[in-house]
């Protein structure tokens, strides 16, 4: 089974206007890593991810495996970040060459979303999700998945003119 590792941002964003569960569109597992939980740190995004948790739709694991400093090293850092632990992952699969459970993030930076695709990992960001959402889920409709776009945007993310046309196009 797929294991979809979730970074802080999208769970902010989705957290932030409650729909965080949308998430469950993926056929996995929600994975969160314990730093990308401690940085989840603003209301109402803790208490939503808390839930998501609670409710058995996604796990918190402390991530800390063989690949740290591999991962540290091809980011250019000389501890743990966010990012990091989440790359570690990616390159565990790549090295054991694991196609049987294939390894799916959720972030939105794009640098490291390169890097993440560029290692064999399926890459998308806060708005992939509400369109994965709109186009699997026979209950959320368009209007609805375009609404839940602007709320986001509406809460600081502020996206630029093109990118809001796309993301609601893509919906």
């Amino acid at each position: 089974m797929t294991r979809i590792y979730v970074g802080p941002v999208p769970l902010v964003d989705l957290g932030t206007v409650g729909e965080t569960a949308l998430l469950g569109a993926f056929d996995g597992d929600i994975v969160v890593p314990q730093l990308v939980a401690d940085a989840v740190s603003t209301e109402p995004a803790k208490t939503n991810l808390a839930k998501f948790v609670a409710d058995g739709d996604a796990t918190i694991e402390l991530i800390d495996t063989e690949y740290a400093e591999q991962a540290q090293a091809i980011l250019g850092v000389s501890e743990p970040v966010v990012e990091s632990r989440l790359l570690e992952p990616v390159l565990g699969a790549m090295s054991e060459r694991d196609e049987a459970t294939p390894i799916g993030l959720v972030t939105d930076d794009r640098p490291f979303r390169t890097i993440a695709d560029g290692l064999g990992a399926t890459v998308t960001g806060t708005f992939g999700v509400v369109v994965r959402a709109a186009s699997e889920d026979k209950y959320l409709k368009t209007t609805q998945a375009k609404r839940i776009v602007r709320r986001i945007d509406s809460h600081g993310l502020h996206l630029t003119g093109e990118l809001r046309a796309e993301a609601i196009g893509d919906v």
